[in-house]
């Protein structure tokens, strides 16, 4: 059912007519294209912050945006033992698939 919503709301904020003005520059697209990938164009680094707006509030984008500048923080993400930490990993790993689908990455 969560995924059904989360699907659900990113088809509108990907709908032409219903879409935000995307945020110029967000903290998160302007990590991913500083990471240097070689893939990471300023189409696709603004669809993944599109997405992040979609999944995350605020203070999380800040800290995905640090997932960029520094991949080994999400290593260190994924083992925590904290539960709030497995909370958010799951959340985390529900943002990337919904990056592959929504971005084709």
């Amino acid at each position: 059912m969560k995924q059904l919503m989360l699907a659900l709301g990113l088809a509108l904020l990907f709908t032409p007519s219903v879409a935000p003005t995307a945020q110029a520059g967000g903290k998160i697209e302007r990590a991913c294209l500083k990471a240097d990938r070689r893939d990471a164009t300023r189409q696709l680094c603004g669809c993944v912050q599109d997405v992040a707006e979609a999944v995350f509030n605020r203070s999380e984008i800040t800290r995905v945006a640090k997932y960029f500048e520094d991949p080994h923080l999400t290593q260190v993400l994924r083992q925590s033992d904290r539960s709030s930490d497995e909370r958010f990993w799951a959340k985390y790993k529900e943002f990337g698939q919904s990056v592959r689908i929504y971005c084709g990455s």
